[in-house]
């Protein structure tokens, strides 16, 4: 069943509101990655979902609480988060998105939730021992890929995931 906005509710220009978010911080006008020229990332499953484990990658600034929130708008470090961490014990902190749903449920950037649910019903084989969140909205696309890229996809190798479920904001 689809379903359909309410009719009140304004359409958000993401493209031109992250272009303003960068001019009022000072920043040149914002580039958009072209990827063009890199060989693909992606590769095709090599067993059923049912089957696979699954880790949650995402960039909607996610911590726990205990752990250090991110701090500033290029921070390149990301945070691991227990998988069976209750979801009341999770936070975000972000500069470039309104949190105002992620505080009501987390689920909103982290869909921790369904996952479980997933798992729980067999349509995924597992979920990683822990989940991978950042803060997104990073300027410096070189530092980006010579720093935290490397550093996620590492660790999701790690923890021998074979699927890696990617949730920007």
């Amino acid at each position: 069943m689809a379903m359909n906005p309410p009719d009140d509710l304004d359409a958000v220009d993401y493209i031109q509101v992250t272009r303003d978010s960068y001019s009022s911080l000072g920043y040149a006008e914002y580039r958009w990655a072209d990827n063009r020229a890199e060989p693909a990332a992606f590769v095709a499953p090599t067993k059923p979902l049912s089957e696979s484990k699954v880790v949650l990658v995402a960039s909607g600034g996610v911590y726990r609480v205990g752990d250090i929130g991110f701090t500033h708008k290029d921070d390149l470090t990301h945070r691991e988060i227990p998988t069976d961490a209750p979801t009341d014990e999770l936070r975000v902190t972000h500069f470039a998105y309104d949190q105002t749903s992620a505080k009501a449920d987390i689920n909103a950037v982290f869909p921790i939730d369904a996952l479980h649910t997933m798992a729980d019903v067999g349509e995924i084989g597992s979920l990683a021992d822990v989940s991978l969140t950042f803060m997104g909205g990073i300027y410096s696309q070189r530092r980006l890929g010579e720093s935290l890229i490397p550093a996620l996809v590492d660790r999701v190798r790690e923890l021998d995931a074979d699927l890696a479920l990617l949730v920007p904001v």
